[in-house]
């Protein structure tokens, strides 16, 4: 940063004047004038393109765990925590898979189950006891509830 800072600023102040200011050697900031990159972001920017590349041909599905298998098969050396970490500065995450049952019964449906699914877990934290969902009880949101205030809500269905 402070190198790039000298390399901005070079037209208006000298190079010394700048190097003293900022506590640096000069021989440093012409070290890296010569070689910006160190060798580790060299080979984060190389191993960032084989992720991108492993990621693109899953059809942009798999995660950092399945993209470190992909990297260990192509002869690569690197741990599983460079990945995550290489993966989540380039933006790329896992697409979480629904299950075969969420998939077939659309998005309406699947809506209203992480409905009751959410409402119940919030019961059970409240109250103790969770609500008991089955297709043939029924149970009315405001049944569940037993404050006064919420005596509206009786005719809201949990279960469609």
């Amino acid at each position: 940063m402070r190198y790039a800072f000298i390399e901005a600023h070079r037209p208006v102040f000298s190079i010394l004047a700048m190097c003293r200011c900022l506590r640096i050697h000069p021989s440093g900031f012409y070290a890296w004038l010569k070689n910006p990159l160190s060798k580790r972001a060299a080979e984060d920017t190389r191993q960032t393109e084989l992720i991108k590349e492993a990621w693109e041909d899953s059809g942009k599905v798999y995660g950092y765990r399945k993209l470190h298998d992909d990297l260990c098969d192509l002869g690569e050396t690197c741990s599983p925590n460079r990945v995550a970490r290489l993966a989540r500065l380039a933006g790329i995450r896992a697409r979480l898979a629904i299950n075969a049952a969420q998939a077939s019964m659309g998005a309406s449906r699947r809506s209203w189950s992480i409905i009751r699914w959410t409402v119940s877990s919030m019961l059970s934290r409240r109250t103790g006891s969770g609500l008991r969902i089955s297709p043939t009880s029924k149970p009315l949101l405001g049944d569940c509830l037993q404050s006064p205030v919420r005596q509206r809500m009786r005719a809201i269905p949990i279960w469609p």
